[in-house]
């Protein structure tokens, strides 16, 4: 049986894949802080639900509706879930496939923080600097 933080981070990836962002307004917490790192456009902390979700926008759109993220596993506890992915992502005649991990930190059920670790940071970054 899995933890049930495992299901909620699961939900949430099901929800960002379908655009369904009522769901994922019902997963943040709303004071949630979502952490986005590098050396682009997009790179920097975002405060509160309508930034992550104005963020996300953004995203789909600087990747031309290409990104994919594809789960490999997803780890939970109490306090912390892990996910380990395989994103996919094309602007520009450009390509990046990269394997990322995700950390999320949940409290009462729904994501309060959140911290992306990109296994090729400069693609990542060159991609969405174009």
């Amino acid at each position: 049986m899995a933890h049930p933080h495992e299901d909620i981070v699961r939900r949430g990836y099901a929800a960002f894949a379908a655009g369904d962002l009522d769901t994922l307004r019902q997963l943040f917490a709303p004071d949630i802080v979502w952490h986005n790192p590098g050396r682009n456009p997009l790179a920097g902390d975002y405060h509160g639900v309508d930034q992550v979700l104005g963020f996300f926008g953004r995203l789909a759109e600087v990747t031309e509706g290409t990104l994919r993220l594809d789960i490999h596993d997803v780890l939970a506890n109490d306090d912390h879930v892990v996910a380990l992915l395989r994103s996919h992502a094309e602007r520009g005649g450009r390509t990046v496939d990269s394997d990322d991990t995700h950390v999320f930190h949940l409290r009462t059920g729904r994501v309060t923080e959140f911290w992306a670790l990109f296994g090729n940071p400069y693609a990542n970054d060159e991609l969405l600097s174009q």
